[in-house]
């Protein structure tokens, strides 16, 4: 599948998909990823007042979670489907959030701001759905100060038996058939593993943070490797 029409399918994947992510996302995540995301701004330590961007905010849980820890400051969800947009709105809605958030449609690929705009920018289980992983990367380093973090949870490959075994016999034979029988979409959700499968282990994207200049880089395992923080910062020299 190349670039173009990896796009378009995952963008058909999340646009019929939105009803049923937040309870996918549970059964996907084996109800963890709540505790990641609460794992993950413990260590970003985001301060009173400052600004973040989060890409492919998808129905914006960790948008809303930057926000209420900001207090404050200017938070951007920006993703490509409307469809979880919209259903991202009725949390930021409900949480009386909407003066603090602005969800944006756009390409993670090509953000639409300037540079050296907000103090964070993260990704939740997405990383691995775009087309160019290290575009995106440098997009986020791009559009973070000097000194900003460029923050990636993503879903990872567990290194030791007989857990790695037991994992993938759930994530490749019984997640799709959860997909089918709760949100009515086998094939979306058997593509899931398909896209794990060539993204890089945590060591590798380690490497990565590393290879495009982001500095101070940390790599946290989750859950039995089953999951992976990523944090980097821009140096403050702007590189």
């Amino acid at each position: 599948m190349n670039a173009k029409s990896k796009e378009q399918f995952v963008h058909e994947v999340f646009e019929s998909v939105a009803p049923k992510y937040d309870m996918m996302n549970n059964l996907l995540s084996m109800r963890r990823h709540k505790a990641w995301r609460k794992f993950a701004m413990n260590k970003m330590d985001v301060k009173p007042g400052a600004t973040a961007i989060d890409i492919c905010c998808g129905t914006c849980d960790w948008t809303i979670a930057l926000a209420r820890s900001s207090g404050t400051g200017e938070m951007v969800g920006l993703d490509f489907s409307q469809n979880m947009l919209n259903y991202g709105k009725q949390k930021v809605d409900k949480e009386k959030l909407q003066e603090q958030i602005t969800l944006v449609q756009g390409n993670a690929m090509a953000l639409p701001f300037e540079d050296n705009r907000f103090d964070y920018a993260t990704i939740g289980f997405a990383l691995r759905n775009v087309p160019d992983l290290k575009q995106v990367l440098q997009e986020m380093m791009r559009v973070v100060k000097p000194g900003g973090q460029v923050v990636c949870l993503e879903l990872s490959k567990p290194m030791w038996q007989p857990f790695k075994a037991v994992y993938y016999f759930y994530f490749e034979r019984i997640l799709p058939l959860l997909g089918k029988l709760f949100a009515k979409r086998h094939e979306q959700y058997k593509w899931l593993p398909e896209s794990l499968k060539t993204f890089p282990d945590l060591n590798q994207l380690a490497e990565i943070y590393r290879e495009i200049g982001l500095r101070n880089v940390c790599a946290y395992p989750l859950t039995g490797g089953i999951a992976a923080l990523h944090i980097g910062t821009k140096g403050t020299d702007g590189a």
